[in-house]
């Protein structure tokens, strides 16, 4: 299991700003993130998953 930091999930979210991200976690939208120490980190497999679930819904 990997885990992404912030820059690296805004990467592969195609550049999403910090506040939709924010805002897509706490609607559901996207996967919510792991707390280590004082940083947030989101699982690679989960983000993945996710990435293909809106790609095949929007097309």
């Amino acid at each position: 299991m990997r885990l992404l930091n912030f820059n690296e999930l805004q990467t592969v979210l195609g550049g999403r700003g910090r506040t939709t991200i924010y805002r897509d976690v706490a609607a559901g939208r996207i996967p919510a993130p792991i707390k280590i120490g004082g940083r947030l980190y989101w699982r690679e497999d989960e983000v993945e998953t996710f990435v293909e679930e809106m790609a095949s819904a929007q097309g």
